[in-house]
């Protein structure tokens, strides 16, 4: 449980992460009944695991409880680049390491103790595992993923500046619940009290779905929860365009305009499109001289999303049989 002030409030910041992503796929790989929506993934990568040592990552993050935090630091910026997390995991205080490698449980305990031994010889190791297994296994996944979490966020962030925390909060996930001064999370926890002057940031996660996690000093107060949408995030190509609507406006246009129900970047449509980012914007420039979509600049970023006029017209049209 968190007490929040009305200054935690106003300090509440969105970020997504991939270290975090890549993290808690590796739980994934160990149970994959628990997730079965990422099975195409798994599939996927897994004749590529021969090739890897993940013996050392896989007893710091067990198929279940507590894993490790100081492979998941709390994102410092919006988009954090995962060259730079896997920098801060690399940092990581000898000392830490030991510490946070002694509250494992359910994993080969020959391993744990072989970190708790060495702690900077084993953040070393982990690094570069991390470092092999983002590149064999995750790297081409990620702008897929990526564009699922910057969908989550950007609705989330028009929610909490429409109808502020208690509006946030109440359809972030049944296991939280705000109640106007206290964040109760059911999750097993013995951290109670306030923040640490340094707010609160909100995680979206694809492979830690369903549930939801928590983690607090000595790091940064964090919560991460389930997106929304993650059926959808292994669907090959976009949505089909209804007929009469492609008709109209030409299929990549229509496929466009119905994917921004949610607000969305030009960045996150290309890939989520599997066009160019300059095409995509030539066809977002249409839309918008026609009154169907608008973009905002949220950030460093341009945000677009439909107009009233664009919801009825996709609302309107009847998908192809």
């Amino acid at each position: 449980m968190w007490v929040l002030k009305p200054e935690d409030v106003a300090r509440i910041r969105f970020a997504f992460s991939p270290l975090w992503e890549l993290v808690a796929s590796l739980r994934t790989l160990q149970d994959p009944a628990r997730q079965s929506v990422h099975l195409p993934w798994i599939k996927a990568v897994r004749p590529r695991l021969a090739e890897l040592d993940l013996a050392e990552l896989f007893a710091l993050i067990p198929p279940k409880g507590y894993l490790a935090d100081f492979l998941t630091p709390p994102p410092d910026t919006p988009l954090p680049d995962f060259a730079a997390e896997l920098d801060r995991v690399r940092l990581t205080p000898p000392d830490r390491v030991a510490t946070e490698a002694r509250h494992v449980k359910g994993t080969d305990p020959a391993i744990i103790d072989r970190i708790v031994a060495d702690p900077a010889g084993a953040v070393a190791r982990v690094t570069e595992a991390l470092r092999a297994y983002w590149e064999a296994c995750f790297a081409e996944f990620w702008p897929r993923v990526y564009g699922l979490l910057e969908r989550d966020v950007l609705r989330r962030s028009r929610q909490l500046a429409q109808g502020g925390a208690k509006a946030l909060f109440a359809a972030l996930d049944p296991a939280v619940n705000w109640t106007g001064e206290q964040l109760i999370v059911d999750r097993p926890w013995c951290e109670t009290g306030g923040l640490h002057g340094d707010g609160l940031v909100l995680v979206p996660t694809a492979f830690y779905w369903p549930s939801v996690a928590v983690m607090s000093a000595p790091y940064q107060s964090t919560l991460v929860y389930p997106v929304l949408g993650v059926g959808t995030l292994w669907e090959q190509g976009p949505p089909p365009a209804p007929g009469a609507l492609a008709a109209l406006i030409g299929r990549s246009r229509a496929q466009i305009l119905l994917a921004l129900a949610e607000p969305t970047t030009t960045s996150a449509l290309a890939g989520r499109m599997s066009l160019t980012p300059g095409a995509v914007s030539q066809h977002l420039g249409v839309l918008s001289d026609g009154g169907l979509a608008v973009g905002m600049r949220v950030g460093k970023q341009v945000v677009y999303r439909r107009t009233p006029t664009g919801d009825a017209l996709a609302a309107g049209s009847a998908p192809v049989s």
